[in-house]
């Protein structure tokens, strides 16, 4: 089953404690174990745009920033394929991102087949 874990910071300098080694450590045990589908890492924490539609379609709203109500910013993602929500909960916990305030929130995808 495919699960995504979504990569969450407290703030762009929240994940300070964490090395560009450690994301390839991370990045290498995910893809040697043979669960990685895809992963990115966001160019930039704080910009992006947030798009909002109203109810009737005729009126669409364009905020700076991805989360304007929270400080919590989205850093990147993986995709993973693993057999159940227990694996894909620990490879979370590996993950650097879940460290020094940091959060992972754990999605199953959805299989339309």
């Amino acid at each position: 089953m495919k699960y995504l874990l979504l990569i969450h910071a407290e703030s762009a300098d929240a994940s300070s404690d964490c090395t560009p080694e450690d994301w390839m450590v991370y990045d290498m045990q995910v893809k040697d174990a043979g669960i990685f589908v895809s992963g990115e890492s966001l160019a930039d924490l704080t910009s992006g745009t947030s798009v909002k539609v109203d109810h009737d379609g005729t009126r669409t709203v364009t905020t700076d920033g991805p989360y304007p109500e929270t400080r919590e910013l989205v850093g990147g993602f993986y995709v993973i394929d693993v057999p159940d929500l227990d694996v894909a909960l620990d490879w979370a916990a590996r993950c650097p991102g879940s460290q020094g305030g940091g959060r992972i929130v754990v999605s199953p995808i959805a299989d339309w087949d």
